[in-house]
């Protein structure tokens, strides 16, 4: 795909002027034409040179979620207004400040120009669009109702990047206090307690208590075999990255997860409201409960969780009602089966998982902070208690010393 800057004429008489990617100088001008201007001049743009001749090595080609929600938002207004869906892509195509999720577009445009269907087109782009994605327009598509399906993908996208936002942002403060701690702990014993413990070996004549003696030691090895403890870091970091980016090691490290007192409590509340609202649009899309709930089941982000869902699911298949098995798990809280029966007997499944979501996602919020109040004190107690061993070891035969003169 190439770049190319144009000057055309609009219905109104004014001149327009703007880029377009395109595969060739034709591709580009029937874009335009798509776009209802009529091209004057269209040139492929010059790279820049320099500093920002290299500029994209710096930018991430990942598709932003707040790219993909913007560009659900308008492209449902568009369709909705009656705009074809080749002139739609087009133009969000030439909108979008997004340069990955431009890539994508043009593709996928000129895969639904050549008669692909929308769903299908997607399903080429797994980094851009995910599997919740691409099933609900494939049933939006197939009812009719693309415009109305793309806005509930919106929101539900929105909902679903508000609740990590939370988790994220009350993670932070203690996260920063860990850091700050390990900073401290550091700096102290390599650069004060050699110092000090230097002269209090001086004074005392080698008899010292066996707390600062241990505090010496590991302030010498600190201090000596830094190389050593930069390579075990280093070392240790990069396998343990690359062990959770295999399935054992997230399974691992979800299962970790579900055991921590306080993280487990808002790991099961996010994963439920998370459960709650995508499974609730896939059912209003009219996808079925089989897909539905497998497909629901990858989009959880927890092996753990996933595994049981994807059980229930055999057991669906079997003839059972999605309550059933939920109702025997030691994961899902039984309100979740009670209120998903109710749906299946009323009929308005997606309607009651829809107020689940929005109970959780108060929950989540309201778990997140008050984990964060318990965090932040717990970690400057124990900054406090590091530093009082550190300087009542250091400071202990300082004071024993000045006793005995």
């Amino acid at each position: 795909m190439a770049k190319f800057s144009y000057t055309a004429t609009g219905d109104d008489g004014k001149q327009h002027t703007g880029t377009i990617e395109a595969a060739n100088e034709s591709a580009a001008r029937s874009a335009i034409v798509r776009l209802k201007l009529k091209p004057l001049v269209i040139k492929k743009a010059e790279k820049r040179k320099g500093m920002n001749m290299e500029i994209s090595f710096l930018t991430s080609k990942k598709v932003k979620s707040k790219d993909i929600v913007i560009f659900t938002r308008q492209l449902a207004t568009m369709i909705n207004a009656g705009v074809p869906l080749v002139r739609s892509l087009a133009t969000m195509q030439s909108q979008t400040e997004s340069e990955a999720l431009q890539k994508h577009l043009a593709e996928i445009s000129k895969d639904v120009e050549s008669g692909t269907a929308f769903a299908d087109a997607l399903e080429k782009h797994p980094d851009a669009f995910g599997p919740i994605y691409i099933n609900m327009v494939r049933a939006g598509e197939a009812g009719g109702i693309l415009d109305e399906i793309l806005k509930k993908l919106a929101m539900q996208q929105e909902k679903d990047a508000t609740l990590r936002g939370k988790f994220k942002s009350a993670m932070t403060y203690p996260a920063v206090l860990v850091g700050i701690t390990i900073v401290v702990f550091i700096s102290l014993m390599t650069f004060v307690v050699p110092q000090i413990g230097t002269i209090v070996g001086d004074l005392s004549g080698g008899e010292l208590p066996t707390m600062t003696k241990v505090l010496l030691s590991v302030s010498e090895f600190m201090t000596t075999y830094w190389w050593l403890e930069i390579g075990i870091v280093v070392g240790g970091g990069f396998y343990l990255i690359k062990f959770l980016r295999t399935k054992r090691g997230r399974e691992v490290r979800d299962r970790v997860l579900l055991r921590i007192p306080g993280i487990k409590t808002i790991i099961i509340k996010m994963a439920v409201a998370r459960f709650s609202r995508i499974f609730a649009s896939l059912m209003t899309a009219g996808v079925s409960v089989l897909d539905s709930i497998e497909i629901t089941a990858k989009a959880i982000g927890n092996t753990v969780i996933e595994k049981e869902l994807l059980e229930a699911a055999k057991q669906v298949a079997n003839g059972a009602q999605f309550s059933e098995p939920l109702s025997k798990s030691e994961i899902f809280p039984p309100i979740v089966s009670q209120m998903l029966s109710i749906g299946e007997e009323t009929g308005q499944t997606d309607t009651v998982l829809v107020k689940v979501a929005d109970f959780y996602e108060e929950e989540v919020d309201a778990a997140a902070e008050s984990l964060s109040s318990i965090l932040e004190p717990l970690m400057i107690v124990v900054m406090g208690v590091m530093v009082g061993v550190i300087a009542s070891s250091v400071l202990g035969p300082i004071s024993s010393l000045s006793q005995n003169i």
